[in-house]
C-alpha cells in the first residue's frame, strides 16, 4: 500500500496542489479564489509547498503591477498522485472490510 503524504494532510495544501496539477501555472489571485482562502493563508501555504519542492513560485509584472504565479513541480505532481493513490487504496480497503462484516 502506498503511504499517505503527511505534507498533504492539510486541506489547503492538498487543494492548492490539486488545483495547480490541472494547469501549467496559475496567477496567485486565481488560486486564492478557487481555494477560498485569504492572501495570507495562500502565501503561507505556497511558501510551505515551495520549501517542500512541490510548487514553483514566479514573480513578475503585468504592466506596472506586480504578479505572482504558482505552478506544481514534477515532485509536487508525483507527491499528489501518490497521496491520491494511497487515499483510494484506503477507501477500497475500508469498503472491502465493510463488505466482509455481517
Amino acid at each position: 500500500m502506498t503511504a499517505l503524504d503527511p505534507n498533504l494532510h492539510h486541506p489547503t495544501r492538498l487543494t492548492v496542489l490539486a488545483f495547480l496539477s490541472g494547469c501549467q501555472e496559475a496567477e496567485f489571485g486565481a488560486v486564492r479564489d478557487y481555494c477560498q482562502v485569504s492572501d495570507s493563508v495562500l502565501s503561507k501555504t505556497a511558501a510551505t509547498l515551495e520549501e517542500l519542492g512541490y510548487v514553483k513560485v514566479k514573480k513578475g509584472y503585468v504592466g506596472k503591477r506586480p504578479r505572482t504565479w504558482l505552478a506544481a513541480s514534477r515532485a509536487g505532481r508525483a507527491a499528489l498522485a501518490g497521496h491520491l493513490t494511497a487515499l483510494q487504496q484506503l477507501a477500497q480497503a475500508a469498503e472491502a472490510a465493510g463488505a466482509e462484516s455481517p
